[in-house]
């Protein structure tokens, strides 16, 4: 079966599906796991090499997945416990230190829910570049020189995402630049419960299916650190996934939809909240990372 899944968590688990459900050590592949509180798990995935890249169909590099139960509209404390593994995680990944420059990136489209998690996440984000301009500061011990970017999309803006953020990036010369985006899922309910995070960069709307270019560090000249939330799911993967116990014959299933099927992207009804929610943890973690003499997780 040909799932479409962002998530490197996922792409194990299928691997291990089709191994009759065992988990498996992949050649150039390890997984460690961390159970950070009852309701946060987190996942680590770091791909070593060429052939644990191709059996796991994504780059070399790490790839860190939190799930937090019953963090959407949920208690307070589930909410700081994941921004406490955000926040541990995203460190070890951007190391402070006092003359520390970063670019985050909120890719996506603010106008369309499911696409809004970047813009979301950035407006929450504190920038500091100016105050540095203004003082005429280099380093500061509590916070780093932060900048943030919301490029739009293309039909709006009339240039590629890419172009705009290479531009931001001449401009700021960052360390690091962390992208927010939103991604797809195999699984509708990691909608409400998952994070993604990988050093490998990302592709801007790869999650709503409107594929630009990359962004990695070959493509801007520095680090590219992604975090992403799943917030769709594609209509002939959620059919599949949930009939997959019950087709006589799910190859051919799989043909019939693509022959005769219209392509859809998906999402849940709760999709507002699910954006609010993670948006906020997101910037808090980033905040706390970026500024961690200011905020503290």
């Amino acid at each position: 079966m040909n799932y479409r899944t962002d998530l490197a968590i996922e792409s194990k688990e299928m691997i291990d599906e089709s191994n009759k459900g065992k988990k498996i050590e992949i050649p150039g592949v390890l997984v460690d796991v961390d159970q950070y509180d009852p309701n946060v798990k987190v996942t680590r995935i770091k791909i070593d090499d060429e052939a644990g890249s191709r059996t796991m169909g994504k780059p070399i590099g790490n790839y860190i997945t939190i799930e937090a139960k019953d963090l959407v509209d949920g208690e307070e404390e589930v909410k700081e416990a994941t921004v406490k593994a955000l926040t541990a995680e995203l460190s070890k990944l951007i190391k402070f230190h006092n003359k520390l420059k970063a670019l985050v990136i909120g890719l996506g489209n603010e106008s369309v829910t499911p696409d809004s998690l970047g813009p979301c996440t950035v407006s929450k984000v504190k920038v500091t570049r100016h105050m540095f301009i203004i003082t005429g500061a280099e380093a500061d011990e509590d916070a780093g020189c932060v900048s943030a970017l919301i490029p739009g999309v293309m039909y709006s803006t009339g240039m590629e995402s890419a172009e705009l953020i290479r531009s931001a990036v001449n401009i700021t010369k960052p360390e690091v630049v962390i992208a927010v985006d939103a991604l797809a899922a195999r699984n509708v309910d990691r909608i409400s419960s998952t994070i993604q995070i990988t050093d490998t960069g990302i592709s801007p709307g790869s999650g709503t299916g409107n594929m630009r270019k990359d962004l990695t560090e070959k493509s801007l000249g520095t680090r590219v650190v992604a975090i992403g939330v799943p917030t769709v799911i594609d209509s002939k993967t959620l059919i599949l996934d949930n009939l997959s116990g019950y087709l006589k014959e799910p190859a051919e299933a799989e043909k019939h939809i693509e022959k005769n099927g219209q392509s859809m992207i998906v999402t849940t009804t709760d999709i507002d909240q699910v954006i609010a929610d993670f948006s906020d943890v997101i910037a808090n973690g980033i905040n706390n990372t970026l500024h961690p003499g200011i905020y503290s997780s």
